[in-house]
C-alpha cells in the first residue's frame, strides 16, 4: 500500500475513471534516434508565458534521452491511432519501427497525429515515482482530427458532437 493508504492498485482504477487524451513525447536521442514514450499525463500548464506539463515515470528508458535533449515534440494522437499508443506504451524497442514519421525541426513526428506542439524543456521536478516536464511551447499545428482518449483502462474515440 502506497504511503497515505491507498494502494497503487486503487489509485490507477480511481484515476482510470477520468478519461484523457494519449500522447506521445518525442525527441532524437545522444545519436539522433528517434525515442518516444506515450503518456496520458500531459496539460496545458500556462498561457502567457506558454507552457505545457507531462509526466515521466523514472523507470522509463527512454525518458532520460527526452530529458538530457531539451527539445521535444508532444503530439495528441488521433482517435484512429490505438496501434501507435500501444507501440509507445511499451518498455524498449525500435518503437519507430514500421510507422510512418518524419523530422519536425529535427524531430521525430508522427505520421497522422490530430496535433503536435513543438517545446523546449523548461524544466523538470520531482513527484514521486515520475518527474513533471515543463515544456516551453515554442510552436503548435493542429490537423483536424478525433483525438484518442484513454478511460476505464482502455483506448477510445469520442464522438466529439458539439454542444450548442
Amino acid at each position: 500500500m502506497a504511503s497515505g493508504g491507498v494502494g497503487a492498485d486503487e489509485l490507477r482504477r480511481t484515476c482510470g475513471a477520468w478519461p484523457t487524451g494519449v500522447a506521445v513525447v518525442t525527441s532524437a536521442g545522444p545519436d539522433g534516434a528517434p525515442v518516444g514514450l506515450a503518456v496520458n499525463s500531459f496539460t496545458s500548464l500556462s498561457l502567457d508565458p506558454p507552457l505545457v506539463l507531462f509526466c515521466a515515470a523514472l523507470s522509463s528508458t527512454t525518458w532520460p534521452h527526452i530529458r538530457s535533449a531539451g527539445r521535444f515534440l508532444v503530439q495528441m494522437l488521433a482517435a484512429d491511432q490505438h496501434d501507435v499508443a500501444r507501440v509507445f506504451a511499451r518498455s524498449g524497442g525500435d518503437k519507430f519501427g514500421g510507422l510512418a514519421w518524419h523530422r519536425r525541426d529535427g524531430l521525430p513526428e508522427l505520421d497522422g497525429i490530430a496535433a503536435v506542439l513543438s517545446c523546449s524543456m523548461d524544466g523538470v521536478y520531482a513527484g514521486g515515482d515520475h518527474e513533471i516536464a515543463v515544456g516551453r511551447v515554442e510552436a503548435v499545428e493542429t490537423f483536424g482530427r478525433r483525438p484518442l482518449v484513454f478511460h476505464d483502462g482502455d483506448l477510445h474515440a469520442l464522438p466529439l458532437a458539439r454542444a450548442s
